[in-house]
Formats: C-alpha cells, structure tokens, sequence
C-alpha cells in the first residue's frame, strides 16, 4: 500500500480514454481510493478519435492508449470491453459497441442480441471482457482484463447502467446488471476485475508514469 500512496503524490490525475459518461462515472467510482483526479478525453481537451483495429480487446485497449497518450502529458488509461455470447460463438465481442450498426442504440443492440439468441443452439452463457491498458508518453506501461460470467435474459430488466446491462443476468445475485445498485456492481463486475488487478500490480511496484 506504500507504493500506491507514493503513487498518489507523484501522479494525481488520469485520462479515461472514453467519452461516454457511464462509463467514466464506473471509472471514477472505481478508482476513488487512488485519489487520483480521473479525466475523461473531453476533460483533457482530446478531441481525436482512434480506429480500433485490433482482433482482441487488449489489443484494441493498447491502441487507444497509446494513440491518445500522444495527446498529453498524463498516464492515459483505454479500456476496450464487450460482451460474449457462447451460443453466438462470441459475439458481439469487439464489436459490441457497433453490433447494430453506426448510429444504433443500446435499445437496438440489445433487440439484435436477442433475436438471434432465439435462434441459435446452446444455452444462454455469456460473459463480459474488460481489458485495460495504460499508457504514458506513447509507451505502454501495463496491461490487465477481467471478466463476469453469467447468463443472457429473455427480456431487459432494470434501469441503471448502459449497453447490454439489462440482459446481463448475474446468478450470484438473482439480479440483472441494470438491476444492481451501483455499488453492486462495482463490486463485481468484469470492469471492477481488472480494475483491481491494475491495483495490484500498482501495489506490486509498477509505476504509470
């Protein structure tokens, strides 16, 4: 724990490469005990946009990071996540964000998602992939991912979180995603998974800058 609280004097703030806000708002709950100021990309004034070109999600996080630490002089942490579906032989997967089209919604990627889990053979296991990489300067620093497994409902139920939340049935707690409070959520989610092995392996030494 000495080495995090070094870590929090010598470096106090982190871009989040995102700009989506339920997102960010997951981060910054997630990384309170840091102590570091968390910043999204329009916190930081970045503006450009990254192709994700990767054929994983670490290597779609390691492109982001690196790119957007070129932008600034801060630590930059890029996430890619996403969810897989077995009976769908992985998908959405990387292309969770996209997987109903540009422009679409969660509403639509969500509808999509069903409909041809209706169709497919196998049951209904998925599991959701966080993997994030910081980067500083335009080296990459470090690496981790996470994942939470559970099953796909039949129809969305709850109202907090974003993206495919509301289908993501978590049997430990009977409850979806969007069902969980946000401190539930937190505590167990993909994201809070890599999250802490990040933490870990700041305790362990690593430095992000």
């Amino acid at each position: 724990m000495e080495v995090i609280r070094q870590e929090r004097k010598a470096m106090t703030k982190v871009v989040v490469a995102t700009r989506n806000q339920g997102k960010l708002k997951e981060f910054r709950s997630l990384l309170a005990a840091t102590g570091w100021e968390v910043l999204g990309l329009v916190d930081a004034g970045i503006s450009s946009d990254v192709e994700e070109t990767g054929l994983t999600f670490l290597e779609n996080a390691q492109q982001k990071a690196l790119a957007y630490s070129q932008d600034t002089d801060l630590p930059v942490l890029a996430d890619d996540s996403g969810l897989e579906v077995f009976a769908l032989g992985g998908r959405p997967g990387i292309h969770s964000a996209r997987y109903a089209g540009d422009g679409a919604g969660d509403p639509q990627r969500i509808s999509k998602l069903l409909a041809e889990l209706e169709h497919a053979t196998g049951g209904r296991e998925a599991r959701f992939v966080c993997a994030l990489a910081v980067a500083h300067q335009g080296r990459l620093v470090l690496e981790v991912e996470g994942e939470c497994r559970g099953l796909i409902s039949h129809a969305p139920r709850g109202t907090h979180g974003f993206g495919y939340d509301p289908v993501f049935f978590f049997p430990e707690l009977g409850r979806t995603y969007a069902e969980l409070s946000e401190e539930e959520k937190n505590r167990v989610s993909h994201r809070a998974h890599a999250v802490a092995a990040l933490l870990e392996l700041l305790a362990a030494g690593t430095e992000l800058g």
